[in-house]
């Protein structure tokens, strides 16, 4: 049996599908072990993944809107976005990621390195040890380093024509050079290790054997087949360990789940929006606040319940409607219950998550700012017209296959020779 050593931050929903990975290889008799934030823990020892934290690597002990370090809402534009990624994640403290990485190398000896995409120091630690690597990403491919796929971030759609394929190139081109500012702090690091500098900050990425995408093909818009050595290995999601028990209030009107990030991107006004939309409405609202966001902070009409958390898994199957900022999970669940979305993205992945329900008939995609008076008519829409149902219902069959083919496990044994 093998060994594999897990590394990833607290992002939000990559960790419960990195934790699931693990716990998969678990299950079939590997050793496994995962490296991340102490806000982590309790995530791991609910799906009995053993655990440990970062020590010298940014770290956070909990899960508010205090403790995220990345602060992406506070950025204006996709640049400072990026910038904020280099800054305290990727590139500025890759070396005491990789230190980290290398103690826990050191001490559990494992055959395979898995990190999530975004942590360039575990990558140099792996490099530097000589171990196989891979990386593992919890939604639709985010670093403009996979030819033929839409640009990341503005929603694209696949493009259609040679004009719309330049313009593809152009901006993933402009994305990568954006990412060269970190190109310096990763070079010093690499340095630091005894590894030669980079010409180009993603050619940190070449060191993977793999680099699993834990969505399902049939709702991605990247080429097909993938490029080695990107592979789709199907969708690990399921409710956190945070997720407490409880259940909608009877009754015969539409249940409308509302569910916007776990992570902090300032989300009350546009759920305070919401929730007036739904209080004009003859339906069952549940709101979902998650662990950043307190649901005191909200007035609620008779008809709309706010709650920290819910068991989605069970919600969903009674839901006629989702509402979400179209995260990953966020959209995958409620499609693989048949229900149809309205989006209202935010930034990060989420135009495109949308995009790809959207382009597909299953939902509505409206802006984070949209008023009352608006949201209420697309709620009735994607009420009133069954084809939207129908479309996510089809969708979701497609989805729930690639969960059943899910392949991640096997991808990775074979990287053990």
């Amino acid at each position: 049996m093998a060994r594999y050593l897990f590394t990833t931050w607290e992002g939000g929903g990559h960790v419960q599908p990195m934790l699931m990975v693990a716990r998969d290889l678990a299950a079939r008799g590997h050793a496994v072990v995962l490296l991340s934030d102490p806000c982590n823990a309790s995530d791991a020892a609910a799906l009995d993944v053993p655990f440990r934290p970062w020590t010298t690597a940014p770290f956070q002990t909990g899960k508010s809107r205090d403790d995220d370090r990345l602060k992406d809402h506070e950025a204006d534009n996709p640049l400072a976005v990026i910038q904020r990624l280099l800054d305290r994640v990727m590139s500025g403290p890759a070396l005491a990621y990789a230190r980290d990485t290398l103690t826990a190398i050191d001490t559990f000896a494992p055959d395979v390195v898995v990190t999530q995409e975004l942590l360039l120091g575990p990558m140099m630690a792996a490099e530097a040890r000589g171990l196989p690597l891979a990386l593992l990403t919890a939604n639709i491919w985010s670093l403009p380093t996979l030819p033929g796929a839409p640009p990341f971030g503005a929603g694209m759609l696949p493009a259609a024509n040679d004009e719309e394929r330049a313009m593809h190139a152009m901006v993933g081109q402009m994305s990568r050079t954006f990412f060269q500012a970190g190109l310096s702090d990763l070079n010093a690091a690499r340095v630091a290790l005894g590894l030669p500098p980079l010409a180009d900050l993603f050619e940190q990425l070449d060191v993977a054997k793999a680099i699993l995408i834990t969505t399902s093909k049939a709702f991605d818009f990247a080429p097909d087949p993938l490029p080695a050595p990107f592979v789709h290995v199907g969708p690990y999601l399921a409710d956190p360990a945070w997720v407490e028990p409880f259940t909608p209030e009877p009754g015969d009107a539409p249940l409308v789940l509302v569910s916007f990030s776990s992570l902090y991107q300032a989300q009350e006004p546009a759920l305070r929006t919401v929730i007036a939309a739904l209080g004009q409405l003859p339906v069952r609202g549940l709101v979902t606040t998650g662990p950043t966001v307190d649901p005191a902070e909200f007035d609620a009409p008779d008809n709309v319940t706010v709650v920290r958390s819910a068991p989605h898994g069970d919600v969903l199957n009674e839901a006629a409607l989702s509402v979400t900022h179209a995260g990953h999970g966020s959209v995958l669940r409620p499609l693989m219950a048949g229900v149809p979305l309205l989006c209202l993205p935010m930034g990060r992945d989420q135009n495109d998550n949308a995009a790809r329900a959207v382009h597909r008939g299953a939902g509505l995609t409206l802006p984070p700012d949209a008023d009352v008076d608006t949201i209420a008519a697309a709620v009735r829409r994607l009420l009133d017209e069954p084809a939207f149902t129908t479309a996510a219902q089809g969708l979701g069959a497609a989805i729930r296959a690639d969960e059943d083919a899910r392949a991640a496990a096997s991808v990775l044994e074979a990287l053990v020779t």
